[in-house]
């Protein structure tokens, strides 16, 4: 994208997005409470069953809340009303579903259907593309430093001429978003500016709370409107949390959780050898998984390599339902030089995943302080040491050892004076280890933890359709109930396979 004179070409881009939703309120936000009017919803916002509804909105706001009378942006605003009868409601329960970068807008939809009755009476549940994503000023990166490239790069530098080559494309990622998405504008995309938006999305709906469910990046966000707004903090549940760490330092606490479940993923292929043929061991199965990673780097399959199959598996341990099909797939290379069961189903390179790729990065780095390049590669040497065949995928926040704003500080989190929060994990999630959940309880006097045992799942509530964390956390939204201690909940353990491998 060309750059554009102030607004930003960030901003512009809004301009032309305008017609995707109702357009409501002045070209410039005012320090009154901006008007939000529901109409009709893009196509990307499915459509509830019946008698339910959807309707969108754009809600103005200003580009930096420091400056209200300055350059605005358009937030754009979903909500399915509550099913029950007025004296069963409970308000608004705003909902993200993580990223930082993932799309809220059909959320409310999703989600909400997902969610046990008894919440979905009693809440208007409302949606929203965080700024930066999907309809809200979406942000573009441009190439990214040749993110993607299709093959990509060999994401795992093992020598100092690769480290090297690793850290240039870093530089390069990081002048790309500030040239795509406007070095003035990097600032503003933040956790922190996002939180001002959920207060304004409240106030124009003219509730006097915010009830929230957050996942993953969502608990984040939580933790900041929790700092920023406390005594607006209706009922928060907060799932698969993310620590009150740099978002470095939380990249590399899940790099090596990564490990973890990946060593579990190989025992648990290995327990099922005759399923999958990859072999009757974990070291086995592991050097099957590096014959199919060595064979991709040497020769990629129609763009797809080392740095694809990465993210495929990455991807793929967050959820265990998910490792069928990842076992599959290395067979499937292993046996006929195909991978069709390895490679996703959305193009990594399209609309959807560039928006996300860029405000991902562009959030992150606006959060807080990011590393120095000599800490990249003094971790990446680490990680290397623990496993010389590491998955880096998740290693975003490395870009900020170049990026053109440098925050003074880091995001605020959680506040003693918020009422008590209800925080959701898995024992084993390898996306957002629990111990994320024990250090924000910290900052959340009075809140306490549910927690699935023996499951190794990235997402809980209303996720893994387990009736004793749904239960809690439903009388908690519902009711008000907050548990007297802690609850433990037993959990499904690892997946049960088929006999027999399913038909393509």
């Amino acid at each position: 994208m060309t750059a554009l004179p102030r607004p930003t070409a960030l901003l512009c881009a809004l301009v032309a997005a305008a017609a995707l939703l109702p357009t409501t309120g002045p070209a410039r936000a005012t320090a009154a409470t901006a008007a939000l009017t529901f109409g009709a919803c893009p196509d990307s916002v499915p459509t509830p069953p019946a008698p339910d509804r959807v309707e969108c909105g754009r809600l103005t706001v200003p580009l930096d809340r420091r400056n209200p009378s300055g350059p605005s942006i358009e937030i754009a605003v979903s909500r399915v009303p509550a099913s029950g009868t007025p004296a069963e409601r409970r308000g608004i329960l705003l909902v993200n579903p993580g990223g930082p970068g993932g799309s809220g807008l059909p959320y409310a939809v999703t989600k909400r259907a997902r969610l046990p009755g008894s919440v979905r009476r009693s809440y208007d549940v409302i949606g929203f593309d965080p700024r930066g994503v999907g309809h809200s000023t979406p942000a573009d990166c441009g190439a990214m430093g040749g993110l993607f490239a299709a093959p990509g790069a060999e994401p795992v530098p093992t020598t100092a001429q690769t480290e090297r080559s690793y850290l240039t494309s870093l530089r390069h990622l990081a002048d790309d978003c500030a040239t795509g998405a406007g070095k003035a504008v990097l600032p503003y995309l933040s956790t922190e500016q996002t939180a001002y938006d959920m207060d304004a999305v409240r106030a124009a709906l003219g509730e006097p709370r915010t009830s929230f469910l957050g996942v993953s990046y969502g608990t984040y966000l939580g933790a900041a409107y929790a700092a920023r707004f406390p005594h607006r903090v209706g009922r928060m549940v907060l799932d698969s949390v993310v620590g009150p760490w740099d978002w470095y330092d939380f990249d590399a606490l899940q790099s090596r959780a990564m490990l973890r479940a990946r060593d579990t993923f190989f025992a648990w292929t290995a327990a099922h050898a005759e399923r999958f043929g990859l072999g009757g061991d974990a070291g086995a199965v592991r050097r099957s998984y590096l014959r199919v990673r060595q064979g991709l780097a040497a020769r990629p399959v129609d763009g797809f390599g080392p740095a694809e199959l990465d993210r495929a598996v990455y991807r793929a341990l967050g959820r265990t339902e998910r490792w069928t099909g990842l076992a599959d797939g290395l067979r499937g290379y292993l046996s006929d030089g195909s991978v069709a069961g390895l490679r996703p189903a959305a193009a990594f390179d399209g609309p959807e995943s560039r928006n996300y790729e860029a405000a991902n990065r562009i959030v992150k780095c606006a959060d807080g302080p990011g590393p120095t390049p000599r800490q990249v590669v003094a971790d990446l040497r680490r990680i290397r040491g623990a496993d010389p065949q590491p998955v880096l995928t998740g290693m975003e926040a490395s870009a900020c050892a170049y990026w053109h704003h440098l925050p003074a500080r880091r995001t605020p989190l959680g506040s003693p004076a918020a009422p008590p929060v209800l925080l959701v994990a898995s024992a084993h999630d390898p996306v957002t280890p629990i111990e994320g959940a024990r250090r924000l309880r910290e900052l959340l006097p009075g809140s306490r933890l549910v927690t699935l045992d023996d499951d190794y799942s990235h997402g809980v509530f209303a996720s893994r359709g387990n009736a004793c964390v749904d239960g809690a956390v439903a009388g908690y939204l519902v009711d008000g109930e907050v548990p007297v201690a802690d609850v433990r909940c037993a959990g499904p353990g690892l997946p049960v396979t088929a006999a027999a491998a399913p038909s393509e």
